[in-house]
C-alpha cells in the first residue's frame, strides 16, 4: 500500500487548538471549503459523526472517533463580552482519541494498541484517514485477539467505510462476558441476532468445526425457521396451530423448581396474602420432598390436623434439618396437596376443616389455584404428576439443553402463548438449571462444555420495574449476569426497549450491539453503559438504518459503526410484520375457514 499513514497535505483538515485528556478540539482549515476532500480519485467526507481521524505524532500516530461538528460562536455563546463576525466565525471539530499505532514500511503493517500514551500538542495538525489506512486500523486492532490456538474471531458484518473492511467480534469475549443486542422494532434487531448467530455456526477456524451449546428463549416461536437443521425447537405445549413442524414437548416437570418457584406460579402476584400463603407451600414441599427422598414415613391416607411425619428408620432429625427443599428432588403432587389440604388444613389433632377465619380460606385458595393450573392444557407439560416409571429423569431433562443432539447446535425454546404468569416461573427455572448444572462441573469440564443462554424480549423477564410474576426469573438472570462468567455460563439479551432492561443486568454486559432506537429514554438509558468518549457514536443512534449498528465493548476490536451481515431469506427469523394492505386486498373469512380455526383453538379437531 503506497503513501498509507503519510502526512500528505491534502489529507489535512486543520490544527489542533486544544487537547483536554482524550478530547481534542480541532479548527477546520479555510481551505477545506465544502467539508468533503477529494484524494486518490475518492471523495471523503469532513467530519462525519463517529469518523475516524489521524494525528502524526514523530513515528506515531493517534487516532480519534470525531464526535460534533460546530461554530466557534457555538463554543462561546456564554461569553457576551466576545463577539465574533460572521467572517471570522471558525468550525471547530471535536474529537475524542482511542487508539495508537507506529506504521512498518517494511511489513506494510499497523501495530496498534488501543489506548493513548502519548498526547498531541495544540498547532499541530489533524488528517483525515484513506479507507486503506482505515482497513489496516480495523485489522491490526482484530490481529491482537489473534492468538488464541482456535481463533475467537468471528466475522459478523462490515465496518462502514475503509473498503467495507469485515467487522470481527472475538466471541471469547462477546459470550464470555455477556452481550446486548438492542434495537427498536424494525431496526433489524431479530435478523442480527440470527446473523451473529449464523456466523457462530458458519465458523471453521483453521478446519475445525464448532459445536456450539446454545439455549435461547424464543417468546414468538420466530427462530425455529431461521436455523434449519442446526436447531432444535422445544415447544411448552402442543399447539394446534403450528403442529406440523418438528417442534417437541418441553420436559420440564414442576419438581425441578425451587419452593420460591413453585410458590410464585401457584400463588401468583397476590402480595397481601403471600407470607402466609409462602409458608403453607415451602412446609407441603418441604414434607413432600422429603418423603420421596426416603427421609420420613408417609402421614397416611387421612392425618389429624397438624400431623408430623415420622422419620425413616435410617434417618436422623439432623438429617432432616439439614434437608435442601430446593433441591431437584422429584415429589408427587398428590402428597404435596394432601399436606396442604390434611395437614394444614384441618384443626390440630383432628381431622376437622379449620374455620375460614383460622386460615382454611387460604388453603382452599392455593388447592383452587392449583386446580385451575392443573386443568390447562398449556400447563401439562409442567404440572403432570411425577411416577418413578415414566417421569424423565434430571439427567434427560439436562440433555435437552446441553447433551447430543444430531448436529443441532442451537436449542430453542418456544414460550409463545404462554401467559406472563407461567412464562416468568418457566424462564427463570431454566436458567436456574443452567446455572446450576454448571454450578457443579468441574472446572475441566466447564471448560469443555461453555453455553450461552439467549434471553430474547429480556424487558419481560428483568425489567427495570418490580413485577411479582418475574421476580424469580429476575433473579434467576441476574444470578447469571453477575456470577455465569466465572462458570462458562455466556448470557444474550435481547430487547427493543433497553430502557426498561433492569440496568443491573444491562451493566454487567460487557459488549453491546446498539441498532437503530429512535425513542429518547432509550438512548439515554443505554448512553450511561458506553463509556464518555464514545458519546458521538451514540448520537447516531436515531439515524442507523436497518441492519447498521454501533458495536462497541470488549469484543469489539474498535468501537465502531458497522453493517451486519446479509442473511438469505430462509435463514432468517419469521418476524415480519402482517401487511395490513395486503392482508385486506383479500376477501372476508369463509364461515367454513372460521370453523377450522375454531376447531383448531378448542381441540375439537377429531384427533
Amino acid at each position: 500500500m503506497k503513501n498509507v499513514f503519510q502526512a500528505r497535505t491534502e489529507l489535512k483538515i486543520g490544527k489542533i487548538i486544544e487537547v483536554s485528556g482524550n478530547n481534542l478540539r480541532i479548527e477546520i482549515d479555510d481551505n477545506v471549503n465544502e467539508l468533503i476532500r477529494a484524494v486518490d480519485g475518492q471523495v471523503y467526507s469532513v467530519g462525519q459523526m463517529g469518523s475516524i481521524i489521524k494525528v502524526h505524532f514523530g513515528r506515531k500516530l493517534l487516532f480519534a472517533f470525531v464526535r460534533s461538528l460546530k461554530m466557534r460562536s457555538e463554543l462561546i455563546s456564554d461569553d457576551t463580552s466576545q463577539i465574533i463576525n460572521a467572517a471570522d466565525d471558525a468550525r471547530i471539530l471535536e474529537a475524542d482519541l482511542f487508539g495508537q499505532g507506529i506504521w512498518s514500511n517494511k511489513n506494510s503493517q499497523l501495530h496498534f494498541s488501543r489506548g493513548v500514551e502519548t498526547y498531541p500538542l495544540p498547532l499541530q495538525s489533524a488528517y483525515i484517514c484513506l479507507n486503506d489506512e482505515l482497513e489496516a486500523v480495523y485489522k491490526a486492532a482484530e490481529s491482537n485477539a489473534q492468538d488464541e490456538a482456535i481463533t475467537p474471531m468471528v466475522p459478523i458484518g462490515n465496518y462502514i467505510g475503509g473498503n467495507n473492511a469485515i467487522c470481527r467480534a472475538n466471541i471469547d469475549k462477546l459470550f464470555g462476558h455477556h452481550f446486548a443486542i438492542l434495537g427498536s422494532t424494525g431496526s433489524g434487531k431479530s435478523g442480527t441476532v440470527a446473523s451473529i448467530l449464523h456466523s457462530v455456526l458458519d465458523h471453521e477456524p483453521e478446519g475445525t468445526t464448532l459445536k456450539p451449546r446454545i439455549v435461547m428463549i424464543d417468546p414468538h416461536g420466530e427462530y425455529a425457521s431461521a436455523f434449519g437443521d442446526r436447531a432444535k425447537v422445544y415447544r411448552a405445549y402442543n399447539d394446534a396451530s403450528v403442529a406440523d413442524d418438528e417442534a417437541e414437548l418441553l420436559k420440564l416437570p414442576y419438581w425441578l423448581m425451587s419452593s420460591d418457584e413453585l410458590r410464585s406460579l401457584i400463588i401468583g402476584k397476590t402480595e397481601h396474602e403471600a407470607t402466609s400463603q409462602n409458608n403453607i407451600i415451602y412446609e407441603a414441599i418441604t414434607y413432600a420432598r422429603l418423603l420421596e427422598a426416603g427421609y420420613v414415613q408417609d402421614i397416611g391416607a387421612e392425618p389429624n390436623g397438624g400431623a408430623e411425619a415420622a422419620l425413616s428408620v435410617d434417618k436422623t432429625e439432623e438429617q432432616v434439618l439439614n434437608f435442601d427443599r430446593d433441591k431437584p428432588v422429584p415429589f408427587k403432587l398428590t402428597q404435596f396437596v394432601k399436606h396442604i389440604d390434611k395437614v394444614q388444613g384441618r384443626k390440630a389433632g383432628k381431622q376437622d376443616h379449620l374455620a375460614a377465619s383460622a386460615g382454611r380460606d387460604k388453603v382452599d385458595n392455593i388447592l383452587k389455584k392449583l386446580k385451575v393450573l392443573r386443568s390447562n392444557p398449556q400447563l401439562s407439560f409442567l404440572l403432570k404428576e411425577y411416577t418413578e416409571e415414566s417421569s424423565p429423569k434430571l439427567q434427560e431433562i439436562l440433555s435437552q439443553f446441553v447433551g447430543e443432539a444430531d448436529g443441532k447446535d442451537i436449542r430453542i425454546i418456544d414460550i409463545s402463548g404462554l401467559p406472563n404468569e407461567v412464562a416468568g416461573p418457566l424462564t427463570a427455572l431454566i436458567s436456574r438449571l443452567l446455572f446450576q448444572y454448571k454450578l457443579w462441573q468441574t472446572r475441566d469440564e466447564r471448560e469443555k462444555d461453555p453455553v450461552l443462554f439467549v434471553c430474547e424480549e429480556a424487558h419481560r423477564y428483568v425489567p427495570n420495574h418490580g413485577e411479582a410474576q418475574y421476580k424469580e426469573a429476575q433473579d434467576a438472570i441476574r444470578r447469571i449476569a453477575k456470577e455465569g462468567r466465572k462458570y462458562g455460563l455466556g448470557l444474550g439479551l435481547i430487547s427493543q426497549r433497553p430502557s426498561d432492561v433492569e440496568s443491573t443486568v444491562l451493566s454487567q454486559c460487557n459488549s453491546w450491539i446498539v441498532l437503530r432506537l429512535s425513542n429518547s429514554s432509550d438512548q439515554e438509558h443505554v448512553s450511561k453503559f458506553l463509556p464518555d468518549s464514545l458519546s458521538g457514536l451514540t448520537k447516531m443512534l436515531s439515524a442507523l438504518t436497518r441492519r447498521e449498528a454501533i458495536f462497541v465493548g470488549e469484543a469489539a476490536a474498535l468501537p465502531s459503526r458497522i453493517r451486519i451481515r446479509e442473511l438469505s431469506p430462509e435463514q432468517l427469523p419469521n418476524s415480519n410484520d402482517i401487511k395490513f394492505a395486503s392482508g385486506w386486498s383479500n376477501d372476508a373469512i369463509q364461515e367454513s375457514d372460521l370453523m377450522t380455526i375454531v376447531n383448531r383453538w378448542c381441540g375439537t379437531t377429531g384427533e
